[in-house]
């Protein structure tokens, strides 16, 4: 028997993978219900998401995880000829240039026409696809901040004003900190093949263009309710958290409020912080220290409220540090223009986020204290918000594991330790990856290995 702790995504990916491997698990969630952060809320026609509203087309795995559920025809791309993102700028949003690969161009009209930045940040970027050769060769063979890596290509202006809010509005976190090869793996690859980001990215751009993002009509939660059908009758324990967990003569015996029981392996898919607190020192260490938390807060407008809204065409806006805020948005996405389906016609709904230390700062306030902070933050560029058909507050507390400098070094070194001990698996965000095809990868991927393993103790 194995024992699955928590029923976030990469939990009940895996848990789902044993189940159609015909392997016998028990899933221990703390809370009242599983899947995590994957939350959608329906109310009104309106389809909001409380949590991730999709993931990116060019990771697989939930794509082939929703069809073989039987969810293919849920599945919806993002409306990418409304695409465009806007960087908020004291009272004013401008728009990031068309063509842009996070802070490379795929173009070069939009971005030397583009007010967004000065003519020495257009300079640097001119200057790039030159410096192809010395860029390559300077590249350092150890890891470092993305702010590093992007003002090397681009400079200070380029990492303050668009690197750092779209990364953080992802990863919740400081591009001071975090970890050019854990967050930007393919701009890494880029820069020692080719030198130049934009050569490589510009080069790429002739590739047949697929939509951006990948969701599903009902929202995301459809897919938790797929997966749950599939598990067997009371393999998962929901309110039973797990108080302690102990290694056990070659297996693992956890104990809960319901008693004690042993299992020959065990699959910890708990925050980062939990996980922590279970593992000997030398491990616990390796696993990130940090993790940023996040509030949501979701806008509905009715048909009728819609009218007195002014939005720009796009999918939303980031905002940079430096806003004049005490505890400023990190980023607010225009739901209805991104996906199609997710309001009434006519209806418009706004998703804003606070994050990083605001989002902790945060957690304690009440909704009504949240939705107003939102509202005046939005009404400073949007203009005048009237009252909303439905609002939803979402709270996500130590939700983001931070992937900070060396952080594939120390995983790499977790995962040999881990080896060294019989039954144990770790899955989550906290390792490889923070969107939904990375867990589920990590989820399915871990539930084949135990199975195998089951086959061969079963011979």
């Amino acid at each position: 028997m194995i024992a699955i702790v928590g029923g976030g995504i990469s939990g009940l990916a895996t848990a789902y993978q044993l189940a159609c491997e015909r392997v016998p698990f028990v899933l221990f969630e703390a809370s009242g219900r599983v899947g995590g952060v994957v939350e959608t809320a329906r109310r009104h026609g309106f389809v909001i998401e409380c949590g991730p509203d999709s993931w990116v087309t060019e990771k697989p795995g939930a794509r082939e995880l929703a069809i073989e559920l039987g969810l293919e025809d849920q599945i919806i791309a993002s409306n990418d000829h409304w695409r465009r993102t806007y960087v908020q700028q004291g009272k004013q949003l401008v728009p990031i240039p068309d063509g842009m690969r996070m802070m490379v161009p795929a173009k070069w009209g939009p971005l030397l026409e583009s007010p967004l930045f000065s003519w020495q940040a257009r300079l640097a970027y001119l200057r790039e696809p030159k410096r192809a050769q010395e860029l390559k060769a300077s590249a350092p063979a150890h890891d470092e901040p993305v702010a590093d890596f992007v003002r090397r290509h681009f400079g200070e202006e380029v990492a303050g004003s668009l690197a750092g809010p779209l990364l953080s509005a992802v990863f919740g976190g400081d591009i001071a900190r975090l970890s050019v090869r854990a967050v930007m793996p393919a701009f890494v690859r880029m820069e020692a093949e080719e030198g130049s980001l934009i050569a490589a990215v510009q080069r790429r751009a002739q590739q047949p263009a697929q939509a951006i993002f990948t969701s599903l009509a009902g929202g995301l939660e459809t897919l938790i309710d797929a997966m749950i059908l599939k598990l067997p009758a009371g393999s998962v324990r929901l309110r039973e958290p797990v108080l302690q967990v102990q290694g056990d003569d070659g297996g693992w015996r956890l104990t809960t409020a319901s008693g004690v029981a042993r299992f020959e392996a065990l699959v910890l898919a708990t925050p980062s912080h939990i996980t922590r607190s279970w593992l000997p020192p030398p491990m616990a260490n390796l696993l990130p220290q940090e993790a940023s938390s996040a509030v949501l807060v979701a806008l509905a407008f009715a048909p009728e409220q819609a009218t007195r809204l002014r939005i720009p065409r796009g999918f939303g806006f980031v905002v940079p540090s430096g806003q004049g805020e005490e505890h400023p948005l990190l980023a607010c996405t225009f739901v209805d223009q991104k996906f199609p389906g997710r309001v009434p016609q006519g209806g418009v709904l706004l998703r804003a986020f606070f994050g990083g230390r605001s989002g902790e700062a945060l957690l304690g306030e009440t909704d009504d204290t949240l939705m107003e902070l939102a509202r005046r933050q939005l009404g400073r560029v949007l203009g005048p918000l009237p009252q909303a058909l439905e609002t939803v507050v979402c709270r996500w507390p130590q939700s983001l594991a931070q992937y900070t400098v060396g952080h594939l070094e120390r995983m790499a070194e977790l995962e040999e330790m881990r080896r060294a001990m019989p039954g144990l698996h770790l899955v989550g965000n906290a390792y490889y990856g923070v969107g939904l095809p990375d867990l589920i990868r990590q989820g399915r991927v871990t539930a084949r290995v135990l199975a195998g393993q089951a086959q061969h103790v079963s011979i």
